[in-house]
């Protein structure tokens, strides 16, 4: 079954950033997870819980899949500067496809 990470991401540092994500990718895709959003235009309708600002959306085939990539050492040698470079929220959701 499907997983999907959303991750909420409130940017600090803009080049930070930039070497964030340059590295994010390739380790997205080794991993066999697939951007789906990264960031596009927002329209938030309901805030009660949450205000989200920046959302990236990945598809993984599953949920160990997507754990599989967080936990690899890969990324987590990649937390550091992604936590320099934004605030974020991460999480994973079973889909159901």
């Amino acid at each position: 079954m499907a997983a999907y990470v959303v991750v909420d991401t409130q940017i600090k540092d803009e080049t930070e950033m930039e070497h964030y994500k340059l590295r994010a990718k390739p380790l997205v895709e080794k991993f066999g997870g697939k951007y789906l959003a990264r960031g596009g235009r927002l329209v938030v309708k309901e805030t009660k819980l949450w205000s989200p600002t920046r959302i990236v959306l990945l598809r993984f085939e599953s949920v160990k899949q997507a754990e599989d990539f967080y936990a690899s050492a890969e990324y987590q040698d990649l937390l550091p500067v992604s936590r320099k470079a934004a605030d974020r929220t991460f999480l994973i959701v079973e889909g159901i496809d």
